[in-house]
């Protein structure tokens, strides 16, 4: 299955009531889980055969702080997004969506390491899932 289609399965997966209910933030264990699972998706992504080499002249230290910023925010958490646009942070990179649709899988795989139920990976990603026209240029 590929990414896309297993992000339309998790959304669908995730109950529209739990939707309703306290910020995705928190349903996801807040700032300490979303660090687990950044960390978790940058040694996974950074060895990863398939996109390494997206980050080999990458600062990961700054990458870590603005993802994790960047999932709060878009979860709902306390924090304020405030780094590069994903269109212009991507634009140069000539990203496919094979790469895209690898680093959704090191994500799900990082996720599921921090033990986040299926269905908050689907809320998850289907708050991501729109950044793809924006990641991916070729």
């Amino acid at each position: 299955m590929n990414a896309n289609a297993l992000i339309l399965a998790l959304i669908l997966a995730a109950p529209a009531s739990a939707r309703a209910q306290e910020s995705l933030y928190a349903r996801l264990g807040g700032q300490a889980a979303l660090e687990t699972v950044v960390d978790g998706l940058l040694q996974r992504a950074t060895r990863d055969p398939r996109i390494q080499e997206f980050f080999k002249d990458t600062n990961v230290r700054h990458l870590r702080t603005q993802l994790v910023e960047q999932l709060c925010a878009a979860s709902g958490g306390p924090c304020r997004y405030e780094g590069e646009t994903m269109k212009n942070a991507h634009a140069a990179m000539g990203l496919r969506t094979a790469h895209f649709n690898a680093l959704v899988e090191d994500l799900q795989d990082a996720l599921d390491a921090a033990g986040v139920p299926f269905a908050l990976q689907g809320e998850l990603l289907a708050l991501l899932a729109p950044m793809h026209r924006d990641i991916v240029t070729r």
